[in-house]
């Protein structure tokens, strides 16, 4: 009988058991998914961030005090930040230039890899031509070429035809190389739009141009603004691309920043301001973008 009572009083006990270790990782689980992981989370921003409040700092600090101490000595001596740099380095026409040229090389070269890589991701997903899967194969194979590979050919065919030093050819070899990754992503986006709204749109009369413009680009707007994100921070940031296929005139603030380091090992009065303006406008863009690359991203996952 005392056998037995002891059976039942661990076999009560269990559940009982169960439950406290349920309870408290529940509560655990709970803690961590709330404030607590909020604050993990914002902590490690912050921490990334910083390279770039130091870079701010020293831009803000004449030479002779960046070469005595560090940045953070400006929340102590607040006296050291001046803008002096940054005049300087409006003085500079290298940088100044290398500035524009790096726009207009981002900006033609993330438009016509958003423009193209849109129109042909719909006509891979909806339009029937001869040899579409293995068209769409082709260009799903040119996502394994490095981009190593295709620099001397292309430079070669480039000095031909003559626009090899010049900010059009940047551009050509940056749309070239971002089209296959543009439209494998957009491809796969557009053939999740239902085919019953494009073919209701059909038997209200639309083309397949309006079909594409009024029904397909509205849908697919957190895509393209995720692809057009990443085009603009690739274009931007590039620096290998640009050392091959530019001249001094053509340039863009990447080469010309690595230019005034070999020239010019001290003057870090122009290249702190420099390296913080190339920095903190592909940060703006993403974050005034976030949202909707944040759409892009996450789109498909939920059905």
């Amino acid at each position: 009988m005392t056998a037995h009572a002891e059976g039942l009083t661990k076999t009560a006990s269990a559940p009982e058991a169960k439950t406290a270790r349920s309870s408290l990782g529940s509560r655990i689980a709970g803690a961590v998914s709330g404030g607590v992981l909020r604050v993990f989370l914002l902590l490690v921003g912050l921490f990334w961030l910083v390279p770039t409040l130091g870079l701010l700092l020293s831009s803000l600090r004449k030479p002779e005090d960046m070469s005595a101490t560090g940045w953070w000595k400006v929340f102590t001596t607040p006296s050291q930040l001046t803008l002096d740099s940054y005049q300087k380095l409006l003085e500079n026409s290298d940088i100044t230039n290398s500035l524009l040229n790096t726009v207009l090389i981002t900006v033609p070269a993330t438009l016509l890899v958003v423009v193209i890589g849109s129109l042909a991701g719909y006509a891979f997903a909806w339009m029937e031509f001869p040899g579409r899967d293995w068209w769409f194969l082709g260009v799903v194979g040119l996502l394994v070429v490095p981009v190593q590979v295709a620099l001397l050919p292309i430079a070669e065919l480039f000095g031909k035809i003559g626009i090899f030093g010049s900010i059009i050819g940047v551009v050509l070899f940056h749309v070239g190389y971002g089209l296959p990754f543009a439209v494998f992503l957009l491809r796969n986006f557009f053939a999740e739009i239902p085919r019953e709204l494009l073919e209701a749109a059909r038997l209200d009369g639309a083309g397949e141009l309006r079909l594409f413009a009024r029904v397909v680009m509205p849908l697919g707007g957190p895509a393209i603004a995720s692809l057009g994100i990443f085009q603009f921070l690739w274009v931007w940031n590039d620096m290998l691309v640009a050392l091959v296929f530019s001249d001094s005139g053509s340039q863009p603030i990447t080469v010309a920043l690595q230019t005034q380091v070999r020239q010019f090992g001290n003057n870090i009065d122009v290249l702190a301001p420099g390296a913080f303006i190339s920095m903190v406008i592909p940060l703006a863009v993403f974050f005034a973008f976030q949202r909707q690359f944040v759409s892009g991203v996450m789109a498909g996952a939920v059905k």
